[in-house]
């Protein structure tokens, strides 16, 4: 009789075993909806770095001028303080340059460490993208790089 008690509870286990050994990787996660891929363009003021000693921030992918690229993407930028000064983890934040803005801070955040950003699984709409970087430094100097790519159909 105890068998019979079990099946159902066996059962239930078996599906939700299905279900997380199914489930995509960890890594992957949405960047960029298509109804915020929709939004019009913000060409807005052009972010230069002005004369400072902000954080270095290098674009390591996707490469600037590699043409267009799959879904997912990868969106990987390092961060380099000077002067004895660290990175302030809580000033990074990456905005979607449409109009409205649209933040992306909280999308990458567990993908942000003192070295930079680091995603490899960044799933994104076709279309024309443009991302702003901003981060400071533990000085209160700050840095910011727009990332431009195209993601084809």
């Amino acid at each position: 009789m105890a068998s019979r008690s079990i099946a159902p509870f066996s059962a239930l286990l078996f599906a939700l075993l299905a279900a997380f050994t199914c489930a995509r990787p960890a890594a992957a996660f949405l960047l960029i909806t298509e109804a915020e891929a929709a939004l019009p363009a913000d060409p807005g003021e052009a972010h230069e770095r002005g004369i400072s000693r902000g954080p270095t921030l290098v674009v390591e992918s996707p490469r600037p001028g590699a043409g267009s690229q799959t879904s997912p993407v990868t969106l990987k930028v390092k961060f380099d303080a000077h002067g004895g000064a660290a990175i302030d983890l809580d000033s990074v934040q990456l905005t979607y340059v449409k109009r409205p803005a649209i933040d992306l801070t909280k999308r990458v955040k567990p993908y942000i460490a003192a070295s930079g950003i680091d995603t490899q699984d960044a799933e994104v709409p076709s279309g024309t993208h443009t991302i702003r970087v901003d981060v400071s430094d533990t000085r209160g100097h700050s840095s910011s790089i727009e990332i431009s790519f195209s993601v084809a159909k």
